[in-house]
């Protein structure tokens, strides 16, 4: 077994022994590993592979300017920056395989930016105070992070801590052996979906475009799929999307936690793929199970679809918002994208007689949707529901036509 690499990352001054006793797991079960200091006023015992110094240059600054800001929020942020950059260049040149770090808020803070700084594929591990909670809004989490809780540790060494930590220094380790990074020997379709309760078209299309010789990842779109997906596409790593399933846009303009983020419908555009795109389930607002429905959607169509996660009707108007907004993020791009519009429904609850059936507010949407889809969208309406038939015939048929025409990169036969 090759030996395998490992960063180690936190705050030296403070959390020297734990660290170092990461470092040493890692070593006792066969890996290397290096060591980060993003601490701001003190030193480590020893000094570590890249020092605090080293950290704050790399993002533009100075370990004196983060004394002299004499705030240790924004002091964290210079780290932060700082080591998210070396991170990347350290990856990028080859200098490990797996990142693990150590925090309580602060270096949490921290570790979340370092973690989005590194691409799919990348074990990261945060052993943190705050693992799990609620401070940790959905956005700042990287698609493959995983985080375990730092139990009992947070001054010094003990049996209760060793335990967390030492699963975290071989987790780490463990992963950098087993990955198989993302590989990029056939282009890849990114989808977005449902499960096939909901949305049926990929169970379809998966194979029709692996025929075409495309790989094909399906993202979830429940907030953190959404998430996983925008990132690839932020680092270009589609030869196109196949944008068909949108409630986090819907659930982003409400206000739910279950979103995308910020950037939702955006990446893909800005990196020049092409867009395929249809407004599947952009018709309900989603919460998470343990929430109380806001007494505003309590009146609506309503789907309970497991402990996890339920779902209310939007009414007419937020349809037409999210109809408009939709446009206005595809137009912020230059990049070719053909919507597809189903006039019949767009997921499978919305039919007659199901749950989440409510024509008039649908057929509000289909307006908005002929207003607001003109040039340079192109735009087809489908006398179907999403999930028949036509609605897969007519998405290959312009995927075709974009391989065709060089718009995307053959697959080849």
């Amino acid at each position: 077994m090759s030996e395998k690499t490992i960063l180690v990352v936190g705050t030296y001054d403070t959390k020297n022994d734990e660290l170092d006793y990461m470092v040493e797991r890692i070593r006792a079960i066969g890996g290397s590993a290096l060591s980060m200091d993003i601490s701001v006023l003190g030193d480590p015992e020893r000094p570590t592979n890249y020092s605090k110094h080293d950290v704050a240059e790399a993002g533009g600054s100075s370990i004196q300017a983060a004394i002299d800001s004499g705030d240790e929020n924004t002091a964290m942020q210079i780290m932060a920056k700082g080591a998210s950059t070396l991170a990347r260049k350290l990856l990028d040149d080859g200098l490990f395989d797996g990142v693990v770090i150590l925090g309580g808020t602060m270096g949490t803070d921290a570790a979340l930016d370092i973690c989005q700084a590194l691409p799919l594929g990348v074990p990261k591990y945060v052993v943190s105070t705050v693992s799990f909670s609620p401070l940790i809004e959905p956005q700042r989490l990287s698609a493959d992070i995983q985080m375990i809780l730092w139990a009992g540790g947070l001054y010094g060494l003990n049996s209760v801590c060793k335990s967390s930590l030492s699963q975290a220094a071989g987790a780490v380790l463990g992963a950098a052996r087993a990955v198989e990074p993302p590989s990029k020997e056939r282009p890849t379709v990114g989808m977005t979906s449902l499960g096939s309760s909901c949305l049926k078209y990929m169970k379809a299309l998966k194979p029709e475009l692996e025929s075409r010789g495309f790989e094909v990842a399906i993202f979830h779109a429940t907030g953190m799929g959404g998430m996983a997906y925008e990132s690839i596409a932020r680092d270009g790593g589609f030869a196109c999307v196949m944008d068909f399933a949108l409630p986090e846009l819907g659930n982003l303009l409400a206000g739910s936690v279950i979103n995308g983020g910020d950037d939702r419908m955006l990446n893909a555009g800005r990196a020049g793929i092409p867009q395929i795109i249809a407004p599947g389930c952009l018709d309900l607002i989603d919460f998470a199970g343990w929430q109380e429905i806001p007494a505003q959607y309590q009146d609506r169509p309503f789907h309970a679809h497991n402990r996890l996660i339920k779902s209310s009707g939007l009414n007419a108007e937020e349809r037409r918002e999210t109809a408009r907004e939709m446009a206005k993020r595809i137009k912020s791009s230059d990049t070719p994208a053909h919507v597809i519009l189903t006039n019949q429904g767009i997921e499978e609850w919305d039919r007659e007689g199901q749950e989440a059936h409510d024509p008039d507010a649908f057929a509000e949407f289909c307006d908005e949707m002929r207003v607001q889809m003109t040039d340079p969208i192109l735009f087809t309406e489908l006398d179907c529901h999403i999930n028949d038939r036509p609605f897969v015939d007519k998405a290959l048929e312009i995927f075709d036509g974009w391989v065709a025409d060089g718009t995307i990169k053959s697959g080849g036969t």
